[in-house]
């Protein structure tokens, strides 16, 4: 028995190659560079994103979207990192904003509830945003800031 995979098309916004900076809120700011990518798998059934960073502190990482068959329309994103977690995030993208949220523990233990939103430019060339943590499941506070700019 088969069961129908959604197709994730409606991410094809996303889909290119991508540098990354990410700006910490520490006195400075730290600003950690990187690529990242969102390529087709499985006949546009699921997305792949892969993410190189160029700070040791700054895990690498692989995600899978997936269309979510408990939410028509959303998605889940499958992520794995260079430290070893394993995390699923509720994904939502309607062409223009990008959402995640994790607020419940799954593969790896909630020590803080996070979310990330990011909206993509007119031109489809830029995605800005940030991640929020809330460390009691209820006060957000920012996490890091994420810029993406297409290069293909």
């Amino acid at each position: 028995m088969t069961t129908e995979v959604p197709d994730a098309g409606d991410l094809e916004r996303l889909i290119g190659s991508w540098t990354v900076e990410a700006e910490f809120p520490t006195p400075g700011p730290l600003v950690v560079r990187g690529r990242t990518t969102f390529d087709w798998l499985l006949a546009r059934r699921f997305v792949l994103q892969q993410s190189e960073m160029d700070h040791p502190d700054a895990p690498d990482s692989h995600s899978i979207l997936a269309p979510d068959p408990d939410r028509p329309g959303g998605y889940l994103q499958h992520y794995f990192d260079s430290r070893g977690v394993v995390r699923l995030y509720d994904m939502s993208f309607d062409g223009r904003t990008w959402a995640l949220t994790r607020r419940a523990p799954d593969f790896s233990p909630l020590d803080f509830a996070q979310r990330f939103t990011a909206d993509l430019d007119e031109a489809g060339d830029t995605l800005t945003g940030a991640w929020y943590i809330a460390p009691d499941g209820d006060e957000w506070r920012l996490d890091f800031r994420l810029t993406y700019r297409r290069t293909g």
